[in-house]
């Protein structure tokens, strides 16, 4: 009876780790990839934005200058909208195409979304 009671042990406790952990272990690596490559993109778009920043300023000459001098700085805003604009359009459309993927591969049919 101690020798069941032990292997039943050993039983659930072996299950326990194939369906808790396991999983859980898959889920942080890919948590990790994502913040590591979120951080990596800011880094870059930020990069980006001080570079158009400095291109306007350094190529303007004496065009925004002066009262004129906040100019270069709404225009690396407006390169930051667009490029977070179609960051996000991009993101939609591949979720609309997973939607649509997943929605044929269940024989589903004039599903929108």
């Amino acid at each position: 009876m101690k020798d069941e009671i032990s292997e039943l042990w050993e039983l659930v406790i072996a299950y326990v780790r194939q369906e808790t952990v396991e999983p859980l272990k898959g889920l942080l690596r890919y948590v990790a990839f994502g913040v590591a490559g979120s951080i990596v993109l800011v880094m870059g778009l930020a990069v980006m934005v001080l570079g158009v920043l400095r291109l306007v300023q350094a190529k303007t000459g004496t065009a925004f200058t002066g009262h004129l001098s906040w100019v270069p700085y709404c225009i690396a805003a407006g390169v930051t909208v667009v490029v977070s604009a179609m960051s996000g359009v991009g993101i939609l459309r591949v979720r609309r195409a997973e939607a649509r993927a997943n929605a044929t591969s269940r024989g589903e049919r004039g599903v929108r979304k």
